[in-house]
């Protein structure tokens, strides 16, 4: 489990690397990893930063060219039989999660801390710090409460926390999201807004899931001055990497679709195994030999 006070195996540095507890030489120090993970948001287009939600996707998507990861509570909570929501999944779980994937891949990871875990600044802070410590260098967070009866904070409090978070130390990317679009609040001006006092709190990302169009994403493109970073993936409009990138998008996170997309292929193997007999699925699987050279194959010091 992860705690603030940090039950984290602690990194020691050796010059410009870092070096682990077994004396191991990492390719790049947190503080590199942060700078690479940055300058992605500068291009002249956007990129993309899949979601895996555990250690194995997180190898099998690093092999494939992405140029850096991103955790999602969503696949996280499918991927242990739960739902995707405030009360699903604690602070710990989460951390630990995101502690597996950073440790899985040597590209930089940033996290889904959903709404930093409580409804305070210090709080939101606490969470930042804690993904620090887990080797993130990077994270979002939202400004819904998870109330039903008062789903958004009020402006204030959401921009409190966001400084907070902001104010915890460099070297973290910080994504703020505006969470209107997905709770039923279709108001385009007050989203922008929003994203626009995040901005000037400290965020360094903006995020807004849930617009209704490209044409929705040109404009809050073109009213704020932070890289801005739209999901697909989700039911709804699909656009592509180059429209996007023209209506001024710098970064594409794709959620828990990619989970999704695992479970529907599962799924469809396994009614063909009960409606059919057959196992033609097994054609289009990964064979054994691509995904065991893609895992780790560290030994165990004991088996018991």
């Amino acid at each position: 489990m992860i705690h603030a006070d940090s039950e984290i195996p602690a990194r020691k540095y050796e010059g410009e690397r870092a070096v682990d507890d077994l004396g191991n030489l990492e390719m790049q120090t947190q503080a590199e990893k942060y700078e690479r993970f940055k300058s992605l948001h500068f291009r002249d287009r956007a990129f993309v930063l899949p979601n895996p939600w555990d250690a194995g996707s997180a190898r099998l998507l690093s092999s494939m060219g992405f140029e850096a990861l991103a955790t999602t509570s969503a696949g996280y909570a499918f991927s242990v039989g739960r739902r995707d929501s405030f009360a699903g999944l604690s602070r710990e779980e989460v951390l630990a999660n995101a502690f597996a994937i950073v440790n899985a891949t040597d590209l930089p990871v940033s996290a889904d801390v959903e709404d930093g875990f409580g409804p305070t600044p210090d709080i939101c802070a606490e969470t930042i710090r804690m993904a620090r410590t887990a080797g993130l260098v990077g994270g979002s967070i939202e400004d819904a409460t998870g109330d039903p009866r008062r789903p958004i904070y009020e402006k204030e409090t959401a921009v409190d926390r966001i400084r907070a978070a902001a104010e915890t130390g460099p070297s973290f990317l910080l994504t703020a999201r505006a969470e209107n679009y997905l709770c039923g609040r279709h108001d385009l001006s007050d989203t922008i807004a929003r994203l626009q006092a995040f901005s000037a709190a400290g965020a360094d990302v903006l995020y807004a899931p849930g617009l209704p169009d490209l044409n929705a994403i040109r404009t809050l493109c073109r009213e704020v001055d932070k890289p801005v970073n739209v999901v697909m993936g989700l039911q709804g409009q699909s656009y592509s990497v180059c429209q996007l990138s023209e209506v001024g998008v710098r970064r594409i996170s794709v959620g828990g679709s990619f989970a999704r997309a695992a479970l529907g292929a599962l799924k469809r193997a396994a009614q063909e195994v009960l409606e059919e007999g057959t196992f033609t699925y097994a054609a289009d699987a990964i064979p054994d030999r691509v995904v065991s050279e893609l895992m780790s194959g560290e030994k165990l010091a004991s088996r018991y």
